[in-house]
């Protein structure tokens, strides 16, 4: 019996892998979708101004791209976890409305994250449209955008979130007791969330000066997590791409490879 269980734990836990990936790759393509649209310049701030009416629609247009690259990018990262999750709930009648829960609470820190994103790149754009020399020197978001990401990198912080993330059977064990089944799986996903974000923030403010619908550049940036987040060496990686990084801002601010930004 203990055998069988088991293999059974196994096949559900493909199963589950399977459907994440076809989640994400619906998303990917209809990010690709988006990108082939007229409206691929409202993900990354490249619109014109607008009447303030138009401003809630634009936002919810921002958060729904937002969305997709996050269930692109992300989702799959939290496989390993979903994957514990899943074995460990098994004994639950009610399981894929657990796993649901986990995922919705993850998702709905990285909207929130999405979001302070959308206010944040607006107000940097009511700076820039105050400041002529800003305006005429936007080299200096790209500079200060990969010093950034590129401190990040060695930060304590990122590190202690990062092994949360890494350790999928430690992180089922400390929040989850299997009382108040849906109360504890969706904190479980709202508190994974936070430490995803707290480890890949920085990776993902990167997304603003290269362009939100830059498919290259997020494939690239969601390899790196998903990297970083479960492979046996990815841990590894994080300094030294903290070093390229600190090194391109270096570049950009030089203005020697200015006109790409």
């Amino acid at each position: 019996m203990t055998g069988e269980a088991g293999l059974f734990a196994a096949r559900d836990q493909r199963a589950l892998a399977i459907l994440l990936a076809i989640v994400s790759g619906l998303a990917w393509f209809a990010l690709w979708c988006w990108g082939q649209s007229p409206y691929v310049h409202y993900v990354h701030h490249t619109h014109r101004q607008v009447a303030p009416a138009s401003r809630a629609t634009l936002a919810l247009v921002f958060l729904a791209g937002w969305s997709l690259m996050t269930v692109a990018m992300m989702l799959p990262t939290t496989i390993p976890l979903l994957g514990m999750f899943s074995r460990v709930a098994r004994s639950q009648p009610n399981r894929p409305r657990l796993i649901a829960l986990v995922i919705i609470g993850y998702l709905l820190v990285w909207t929130a994250v999405g979001a302070v994103t959308y206010i944040g790149a607006l107000g940097m754009r009511m700076v820039t449209a105050s400041s002529d020399s800003l305006a005429a020197n936007g080299w200096i978001l790209g500079a200060g955008t990969l010093f950034l990401g590129g401190a990040y990198q060695f930060s304590a912080l990122k590190y202690r979130c990062l092994d949360k993330c890494r350790s999928p059977f430690m992180f089922v064990m400390e929040h989850w007791s299997g009382t108040h089944h849906a109360r504890q799986a969706f904190r479980l996903g709202l508190r994974h969330g936070f430490f995803c974000v707290g480890c890949c923030w920085a990776l993902m403010l990167l997304m603003l000066p290269f362009g939100a619908a830059s498919l290259g550049w997020m494939l690239a940036l969601g390899i790196v997590m998903a990297v970083e987040k479960n492979v046996s060496w990815g841990r590894r990686i994080g300094r030294p791409l903290g070093v390229v990084l600190l090194l391109l801002g270096l570049v950009v601010a030089l203005r020697l490879d200015a006109h790409i930004w």
